[in-house]
């Protein structure tokens, strides 16, 4: 039995959004003029519109008509969840399965133990001893840190980016971010009303004089910058780099808020911006991507003179972060596992960028040798959407160059971001990188438009 009309419809659709034909922002056709188009009825045309609109492809307002939504969505580049058939390299996340029963027995530890200070209220956002822990975590991967006062706690990076931007800009003010950055910062920034603005990078990450070119023409409230294994360049900047960027910080007196969860990967650890501008610079960093996302564990250093702030808007929020999961962080960090448990993934990463340069030989790619991620730059017959849409199809997620720009005007890079650690079994990750390589060989781009 063939497929219903509608969904026939609907694919056509989706292949002609992620294509780029249709644009974001754009407006679809009425029912009646795309029912006369395809020789179908308007009830036809209006369940294929229903059905795009589920999949936050869409929408539909009374009296206006249906657009064509901003597809750079979180929900289409972190797939957390995925089928038993799909094969997910669209999500940074440790290969878990590796420590997972020193997880359990952290939390063990905790649960065994009882302790009342956990389950009550605490003042400053969390206990002195996980501040504590905290700062000797970021200190270890490059930053100083001297006084644990100074660190606040948070609900995992995305918490301690959204508390910053909220406590530090206000609506309508303008964020500076990487040309390419994190979808979450774009999707934060658009949620809280912030405008954002793009600053040109190169191999080592944003372009200082690019970004002081900005702060003298504009009025710039903060900077964002992902210092290490930048996502989803991967680039990773020298320590001059970084002395530079913080250099126009200082200079022009703005906020800096430096996104460092992905430090730990370094071969050596490198110095924070934050060092060199600590008056104006919030260094983030969290276990998310070093031990485990779902302990949602962050630390914030702050300026001397902003940590009061900054947690008094935690309380006013979200009174304080969980204990339970900072206490269990606290014990890996406290006996040596936690940077244990860090290494032992860095390994794992570099065994798997040596894999996926080996099955994708022939194809440019950008990263470091230790990242999670790497970046394909595709060959010029496939367009970044057209080729995400033919994996998926594939039941392979990856992720298209297009949610990462922060300015939508600007030319879509021909790449998509490839994660290789969400994969569980290194065979797997073998086998999919191998379809991966048979489709960027060929030229599918329509075999998936037609009705």
């Amino acid at each position: 039995m063939s497929a219903p009309k509608y969904l026939a419809i609907v694919k056509k659709i989706e292949a002609l959004i992620r294509s780029g034909q249709f644009t974001e922002g754009s407006q679809l056709p009425t029912h009646r003029e795309l029912a006369q188009q395809l020789g179908t009825t308007p009830i036809t045309v209006a369940k294929a519109y229903k059905t795009l609109a589920e999949r936050k492809l869409i929408e539909s307002f009374v009296g206006r008509g249906s657009f064509v939504c901003n597809h750079s969505q979180l929900s289409d580049v972190i797939r957390a969840e995925s089928s038993e058939t799909e094969k997910n390299l669209s999500i940074l996340q440790p290969c878990l399965s590796q420590h997972s029963e020193r997880l359990n027995q952290a939390f063990s530890q905790i649960l065994n133990r009882g302790n009342e200070a956990l389950y009550g209220y605490v003042e400053h956002t969390g206990l002195a001893r996980h501040r504590l822990m905290g700062a000797m975590w970021a200190r270890h991967y490059g930053l100083e840190v001297t006084d644990h006062h100074d660190v606040v706690l948070a609900s995992g990076a995305q918490h301690a980016l959204s508390a910053l931007i909220q406590c530090y800009t206000q609506p309508g003010d303008t964020i500076a971010v990487e040309a390419l950055t994190y979808p979450g910062i774009l999707s934060m920034a658009n949620m809280l009303g912030r405008k954002v603005v793009a600053i040109a990078m190169d191999a080592d990450g944003m372009l200082p004089q690019a970004l002081d070119d900005l702060c003298q023409s504009s009025d710039i409230a903060m900077v964002m910058i992902v210092p290490s294994h930048q996502n989803p360049t991967a680039a990773t900047m020298p320590a001059e780099r970084r002395q530079q960027i913080a250099a126009v910080i200082n200079r022009h007196r703005i906020w800096l808020v430096e996104d460092d969860i992905y430090g730990f990967l370094n071969p050596q650890p490198i110095a924070a911006i934050t060092n060199f501008a600590p008056q104006y610079s919030f260094h983030i960093t969290s276990l998310s991507k070093a031990i485990s996302p779902g302990m949602r564990c962050a630390f914030i250093k702050t300026p001397a003179t902003e940590s009061e702030r900054l947690a008094a808007f935690i309380r006013a929020t979200i009174w304080l972060p969980s204990p339970v999961p900072f206490a269990a962080a606290a014990i890996l960090i406290h006996s040596g596992e936690a940077f244990r448990i860090a290494k032992e993934q860095r390994q794992i990463a570099l065994r798997r960028q040596q894999l996926a340069r080996e099955q994708l030989a022939e194809f440019t790619l950008y990263s470091q040798p230790d990242s999670y991620h790497l970046w394909l730059e595709l060959p010029a017959y496939w367009q970044a959407d057209a080729f995400t849409l033919a994996a998926k199809n594939r039941g392979i997620l990856v992720s298209s160059a297009s949610y990462f720009k922060a300015d939508p005007q600007a030319v879509t890079p021909n790449a998509i971001r490839l994660s290789l650690m969400a994969i569980e079994n290194e065979a797997a990750l073998v086998s999919t990188l191998k379809q991966l390589a048979e489709l960027l060989k060929r030229d599918t781009r329509f075999d998936y438009v037609h009705c």
